[in-house]
């Protein structure tokens, strides 16, 4: 079985926003040469998540309030 790792740095400098990761997950994907599979993007600090969910600023609005 195959595996790919790689760290993806990011900074939030507010004391909480939202990142759009799929660019950098994608670019990763590439990387790996995997094609078919699971993919775990993983936040490695106890107050970071990772949602799936739209793009839209309205849900944005809604996760900040």
């Amino acid at each position: 079985m195959k595996s790919y790792r790689k760290e993806i740095i990011v900074n939030i400098p507010a004391r909480r926003g939202f990142l759009n990761l799929t660019s950098q997950v994608k670019s990763c994907l590439q990387e790996s040469g995997i094609k078919e599979g699971f993919c775990l993007v993983n936040p490695m600090h106890i107050t970071a998540s990772i949602f799936i969910n739209d793009n839209e600023s309205g849900l944005h609005h809604d996760y900040d309030a």
